[in-house]
């Protein structure tokens, strides 16, 4: 007779369940800095437009030298001072990304958020920028010999500042102090507090610089920078950008190569030094910024052709029952993916019924990085790669690849043999293995598409938003639904008064602190702004 298998007593179970947990935890926080990224990034498109159009091959510039370019050479010089204007406009926003994803991440991160959050990421980082400033005569770094000494960490230093911000305010923001300062407590009392910690970081990363200028700037920079390097490397980041996207992580890896390595001059201020891909492409000299597009180009073949062949092949393998609502559904995400480079919900679409359809499509998506980066042709984009930036920053890629043919044209003629591949390929995975795609669902009344939605606002955080009638792209900085939710309503979320009090009636075992709280300003029945003393 055996003896009976051993059951794990609850003591042995607990380290399991607490690791777990702490895997768990650190996953879902980096997914929301991850959501709290796009805060800053989503202002982008408007700010890209101004630039974009103000722009010497756009709206046109009269030139020192009196030669008058792009729409002003045929309308007239009157839109010289127009495309300046425009020009500073959107410049303004790229010169100043560290101060805008400073308060993006600090409002994101922050649990209960309100406007004193957004105040206390600004003020830290005016702070931290402020001692930097002092301490670049002793540890900074000159872009060329003669220049003045600066420590620039780019948008990494407003994302520390957001996040010294965010949990300062979880902490503080019902902070009680003696009487005599009670005035300086509560939501007051973050931006101090938040001031010194700024302080403290400005110190120790000043010293930091001329290590974190050798190793991420020239190093890491200068090879991002260097032809012949980025067509393996594109390769690695487009297949990764492509495999985190299930899970909500991508945006983590894109701030790296778009905002923080590399560098150039800005083209609004000489004496400026810009980091990242997508920022020098935008708000570089052109003389600063032939270099740009590597970790962008790529993108555009697989989402305005590739992804589209794949939405055809899902229609055409459908159930002869379902071809009809597949075909509209597949044309409306392909449509959204082709004018905009909004690929998600045609990529959660088939990421969690085929992965290994989806692993194919991160493959491809490098391969596609690479080979165009072996072409060398160049392009940008302000929010996607879809149509729209590709036809705005088409004149901008001739010039930076050399020529139309190299640029803009080359770029089509993949996307087309991109289209070609997805479309056969899919199209014979998804028959020979028999994956359930949209339209190919063999229970009734089952809706794949609809399903994946749902998968997709658990797996990423977010909610899935309301696409052609369908489920689409995940909100990019909330938990709820921006438009029509997918598979019924989510739960009911109380009603939140500004400042993030709740304004239903809430229990004194609710409101009551437990032993060892710090003591907080009890303000939830205070109906003052919580910045603003009224008489």
């Amino acid at each position: 007779m055996q003896p009976a298998a051993r059951v794990a007593g609850p003591q042995e179970k607990a380290p399991v369940v607490q690791e777990k947990k702490k895997r768990s935890a650190a996953f879902s926080w980096a997914q929301r800095l991850g959501r709290s990224l796009m805060l800053p990034i989503a202002t982008l498109p408007a700010a890209g437009l101004l630039l974009r159009f103000g722009q010497a091959d756009m709206l046109g510039r009269v030139e020192e030298d009196g030669t008058v370019t792009g729409l002003a050479a045929h309308l007239g010089t009157w839109l010289d001072p127009v495309s300046q204007v425009f020009s500073a406009a959107g410049g303004a926003v790229f010169d100043n990304l560290p101060i805008i994803f400073a308060v993006g991440v600090a409002i994101g991160m922050a649990r209960r958020s309100d406007g004193s959050t957004a105040i206390a990421g600004l003020f830290g980082y005016l702070v931290f920028a402020g001692v930097l400033k002092v301490m670049a005569q002793w540890t900074g770094a000159s872009a060329a010999e003669g220049d003045p000494k600066t420590i620039n960490y780019g948008v990494l230093g407003g994302i520390l500042i957001g996040l010294i911000a965010a949990k300062s305010w979880e902490r503080h923001y019902r902070q009680k102090l003696p009487d005599v300062l009670a005035f300086f407590g509560g939501r007051r009392f973050v931006p101090m507090v938040v001031s010194v910690y700024a302080t403290c970081l400005a110190l120790v990363m000043g010293f930091l610089y001329p290590a974190f200028n050798w190793l991420i700037n020239e190093k890491l920079g200068g090879f991002l920078m260097a032809e012949g390097n980025n067509v393996f490397g594109g390769f690695v980041f487009g297949t990764i950008n492509r495999l985190l996207v299930p899970f909500g992580l991508h945006h983590l890896l894109n701030s790296i190569p778009w905002f923080q390595l590399g560098s150039c001059t800005s083209s609004q201020d000489a004496s400026l030094t810009l980091h990242g891909d997508l920022t020098c492409f935008l708000n570089g000299t052109p003389e600063t910024s032939q270099w740009t597009g590597s970790y962008m180009t790529g993108f555009f073949p697989i989402m305005m052709f590739g992804l589209v062949g794949a939405a055809l092949a899902m229609a055409h393998t459908a159930f002869p029952e379902r071809k009809n609502a597949t075909t509209a559904l597949m044309v409306s995400v392909a449509a959204t993916a082709f004018l905009t480079g909004i690929t998600e919900p045609l990529e959660y679409s088939f990421a969690y019924v085929a992965f290994p359809l989806y692993a194919v499509h991160a493959v491809l998506t490098g391969l596609s990085l690479a080979i165009i980066n072996l072409i060398g042709a160049k392009m940008g984009f302000n929010f996607s790669a879809g149509f729209t930036d590709f036809a705005i920053n088409a004149t901008k890629s001739a010039d930076y690849s050399g020529g139309w043919l190299r640029g803009p044209v080359a770029i089509v003629l993949v996307g087309l043999a991109f289209f070609v591949v997805y479309y056969f390929l899919f199209r014979f995975l998804i028959v020979k293995f028999g994956f359930a795609t949209p339209g190919r669902e063999t229970e009734e009344g089952a809706d794949a598409f609809a399903a994946a939605q749902q998968t997709a606002a658990a797996r990423t955080g977010n909610e899935a938003a309301g696409v052609g009638g369908s489920a689409g792209r995940a909100a990019p900085d909330t938990g709820r639904t921006s438009a029509a939710g997918v598979g019924g309503a989510p739960d009911a979320q109380p009603d939140v008064a500004p400042g993030g009090r709740h304004a239903g009636s809430r229990s004194a075992q609710d409101t009551a602190p437990s032993a060892g709280d710090p003591q907080v300003v009890d303000d939830q029945d205070d109906d003052m702004p919580p910045l603003i003393d009224q008489d």
